[in-house]
């Protein structure tokens, strides 16, 4: 037993127990490209051998993956609701389990982008459309359950930091995004009662200084009834150091009562990209970790540590096996992403060290911690 030899003046998390019949912290990676990568002949390796990713990542200690959902992409043949059962099918066959991505649009959903499908632009009623949210959910998730596919985790939107299913660039309107919300909340509830499934349901927002105002708005707003408080986290877009996310997630489960986990994080370990017209996306760090591969197991190892140490759920790299290939994307041929994946593409895809951060025991007996002053 670890214990703190300090005065606490906020009560201390939950203990964290490795013997729980659920993980208390899930590694997770989000593994939504690799049926593509596949499908554009990608070969992951270790020692020189090839792998399936899947597999590959479950050896290394992966429990968790999660993969992304758009509603009716005409633009891409993945991320569609039977990519996710082909990845879902491959993430239970490697024993882990796995984490529902909804992003409500055929597209890209992110803090400045909410944009609504196509198959919902002419409903105007608010009402409706919550409907349309109840409906389509409830759909995806019995289609999941009838293949024995039903996931551990669903995420109600993607970086909703703006709110759901928006039209040109608006901001959040709590009447209207707590309707949706909530609707979308309220199908996963009815069909876990429905199937006597455990489900977890997660909102996210984007980069951790934006959590305390937005789930109080939410929380104000009456959207209260989910059970995890989802992150991403990325140090070129974040002024938190790796301790100030901890201590983040140690308030934020004191504060909302819910379980915290970060559903994206990345780290590169280098600036060299393959000549290709798809431009990488991450290039900054963050002070103390170099952009090499020991670097990138150093952040990924000390943000495990400092989440598992406040008590947070778990933790998902974001696409770890997007490496570079002669397909392209919306916007280059190649990855957008080579340099921040766990595998060499100087190296014919040679699995990299930071995959090893999967590897983190879970803690033994019973963790306490206490804030710092």
């Amino acid at each position: 037993m670890i214990t703190c030899i300090c005065f606490c003046l906020v009560p201390k998390p939950p203990s964290i127990r490795a013997q729980d019949t659920a993980p208390r912290f899930y590694f997770g990676v989000d593994l939504s490209y690799v049926n593509e990568m596949d499908d554009c002949g990608a070969i992951y390796r270790e020692n020189g051998e090839p792998r399936d990713a899947f597999s590959l990542f479950a050896d290394h200690g992966a429990t968790l993956v999660r993969a992304r959902l758009w509603h009716n992409p005409d633009w891409t043949a993945y991320s569609t609701l039977e990519d996710v059962q082909r990845t879902f099918t491959r993430a239970h066959a490697a024993g882990m389990q796995t984490l529902l991505d909804i992003h409500y649009s055929d597209n890209w959903a992110d803090p400045g982008r909410q944009e609504i499908p196509a198959a919902w632009a002419d409903i105007t009623n608010d009402q409706e459309l919550a409907q349309a949210v109840y409906d389509y959910t409830t759909s995806v998730l019995n289609e999941l359950y009838d293949t024995d596919l039903t996931p551990a985790f669903v995420q109600v939107g993607n970086e909703i930091n703006s709110g759901l299913l928006k039209t040109g660039d608006v901001g959040l309107d709590w009447s209207r995004d707590a309707l949706l919300l909530n609707n979308g909340i309220q199908a996963v509830r009815d069909f876990a009662a429905a199937t006597g499934s455990d489900i977890k349901i997660i909102l996210h927002v984007a980069q951790p200084e934006n959590a305390v105002w937005w789930f109080t708005q939410a929380e104000e707003s009456g959207v209260t009834d989910f059970d995890v408080i989802g992150l991403s986290y990325y140090p070129q877009w974040s002024s938190f150091t790796i301790s100030d996310v901890g201590l983040q997630v140690q308030y934020l489960r004191q504060r909302f009562g819910k379980d915290v986990m970060i559903v994206e994080t990345a780290y590169g370990w280098t600036r060299e990209a393959v000549d290709e017209t798809a431009g990488n996306i991450l290039n900054q760090g963050i002070r103390g970790y170099s952009f090499s591969p020991e670097g990138q197991y150093q952040f990924m190892t000390d943000l495990t540590q400092s989440l598992i140490s406040n008590g947070g759920l778990g933790v998902v790299y974001w696409e770890p096996a997007w490496v570079s290939t002669t397909c392209s994307t919306r916007w280059g041929q190649g990855s957008h992403w080579e340099n921040a994946t766990f595998f060499d593409f100087q190296n014919q895809n040679e699995v990299l060290e930071g995959i090893n951060f999967l590897n983190q025991a879970q803690p033994t007996g019973i963790l306490d911690v206490c804030p710092t002053a």
